[in-house]
């Protein structure tokens, strides 16, 4: 075949893509056009979504560095052929771009990689859980919401006839709901797909239906959180991304503001399920609160025993590596805890060891990350 004929057909086959995605942008599926376009969730998210802004407390609490000479070390049995490797090389090479470690309050540890600095702003995906978690805590004390065991139609009566009298707040909170979902991330034609790409975030979460009866089985779905944010919206009378900084991102004292993606311009419905942008220093933040049991310093943001009840162990949940899962958090058979996204994203804390690592990365490189964790915790 000549150049002239491969260039052509190259042409063609181009245009093809580009007059495909184009019927699909004026079809009512543009979520997934946006899908095929943007293809799978990636680390430059945050520039892809509109979001709402969220501001920084104006008095700041940075952290102080570390002066302990204790050195961080990647444990033995992550070493590539029993062949030793430096925590710098191996983090590098396993595509992270940001590293903390937290302990005792001071900064021990904070690297950055593949172009990224302390002033890179970070998509957080269910990560974001984790956060809609608390912020239930702070509603349930504040009486906006009575308990987590109320029917979750009483805060979206909208729902009361398909299935949801029997699903509680508790049932979302621990992906115990019996919903209708399925969270497949590759399937640009299913209901996660939707909710991630689509425009209509608030009526795809109104069309949602139950299967199974709640509080039977652990089932992990994005859309529990999307209806724990409607609900908290409801119960508080205040749009979550206001209330996230109002009640945690403004009282944790952030060196930095952050945003909260949302599904479009017009409708402005945040993602709850994901989506919070900020940088790594403050995401530690959020990881020394849950450490100092809801306090930040002398100040309660979020309740000290719903911090407890919300690390509590109480079901057979556990998640796809085994850990168990209590409200958006899962627990170690050691007492730490973490909220974890794709991409190898974690918040971990140990409050045995005083400390908190944060890791963001352009993915997980199948490495069981939790685990890495509490080998190099255990050599502190």
């Amino acid at each position: 075949m000549s150049s002239a004929m491969e260039e052509g057909n190259r042409s063609v086959s181009i245009l093809t893509f580009l007059f495909l995605i184009s019927i699909l942008f004026l079809t009512a599926s543009c979520h997934v056009a946006r899908y095929v376009w943007w293809n799978y969730a990636d680390i430059h998210d945050n520039e892809k979504f509109p979001a709402v802004p969220v501001s920084r407390s104006s008095i700041s609490k940075p952290f102080i560095h570390s002066s302990s000479d204790i050195k961080i070390v990647l444990p033995e049995s992550f070493y590539k052929i029993n062949k030793p490797v430096s925590l710098e090389t191996f983090l590098e090479e396993n595509k992270t771009v940001a590293f903390l470690v937290i302990r005792n309050d001071s900064l021990l540890y904070e690297r950055y990689f593949n172009g990224y600095s302390r002033e890179s702003v970070l998509p957080s995906f269910s990560l974001a859980k984790s956060f809609v978690s608390a912020l239930i805590g702070i509603a349930v004390k504040e009486g906006k919401i009575k308990s987590v065991n109320q029917p979750v139609s009483d805060f979206i009566p909208e729902l009361a006839d398909t299935g949801f009298r029997k699903v509680t707040l508790k049932d979302l909170l621990e992906m115990r709901s019996g919903i209708r979902f399925n969270e497949g991330y590759s399937n640009p034609f299913g209901e996660m797909g939707k909710f991630y790409y689509g425009l209509n975030l608030r009526r795809y979460t109104l069309n949602l239906r139950t299967q199974t009866q709640p509080g039977v089985a652990y089932n992990y779905q994005s859309a529990n959180t999307q209806l724990l944010a409607m609900a908290l919206e409801r119960a508080t009378g205040i749009r979550l991304p206001d209330y996230f900084g109002l009640k945690i991102w403004g009282p944790m004292g952030c060196e930095y503001g952050a945003s909260w993606s949302v599904d479009s311009k017009r409708d402005n419905e945040a993602k709850a399920f994901c989506c919070i942008n900020a940088r790594a220093i403050d995401f530690a933040r959020f990881g020394q609160l849950y450490l100092h049991g809801g306090l930040a310093g002398s100040d309660t943001v979020v309740p000290t025993a719903w911090v407890r009840e919300s690390l509590t162990i109480s079901n057979d949940s556990r998640d796809s590596q085994g850990y168990p899962y209590a409200y958006h958090w899962r627990v170690t058979r050691n007492g730490d805890f973490f909220a974890k996204g794709i991409l190898g994203q974690y918040i971990y804390v140990s409050p045995s060891k005083k400390t908190v690592i944060v890791r963001f990365g352009k993915n997980s490189k199948g490495i069981v990350w939790a685990k890495l964790f509490e080998e190099m915790l255990h050599a502190l």
